[in-house]
């Protein structure tokens, strides 16, 4: 079983990851946040680069087609959460627009990968 798209977009969110902990201020300017609420965007950024690097490893690395699915599934639901929470969170409708466009994308492009390594699975069972 190779899932290869699902493991290219796992590959793509581990790298993402790790940008997570090189820059962790990318979220909060992408929030427009101020200096008081820096810091806590920078741990946020570090609590999403543990997490997509640790569900991105099952994806990656997963043995079984229940293992890659279940981590895109996990993937797929945290980008839809990180979504709503963030754009709550936004003070203008530009920013808001910005947060739910990237993380409802990426969740949109993992559904994709998820649903067509699905179906090249089916086409190729015997």
């Amino acid at each position: 079983m190779s899932y290869s798209l699902s493991r290219v977009m796992s590959t793509a969110t581990a790298a993402y990851a790790g940008f997570c902990f090189a820059k962790p201020e990318h979220l909060g300017q992408a929030m427009g946040a101020g200096k008081h609420e820096q810091s806590g965007y920078d741990l946020l950024a570090h609590v999403f680069g543990v997490r997509d690097l640790a569900v991105s490893a099952f994806g990656v690395l997963g043995r079984s087609e229940r293992t890659v699915t279940t981590a895109m599934w996990i993937r797929i639901c945290c980008d839809v959460g990180d979504g709503l929470v963030l754009a709550a969170r936004a003070d203008d409708d530009e920013t808001r627009a910005k947060v739910l466009g990237t993380t409802l994308t990426w969740g949109a492009l993992n559904l994709a990968a998820l649903k067509l390594d699905q179906r090249r699975a089916r086409q190729t069972a015997p």
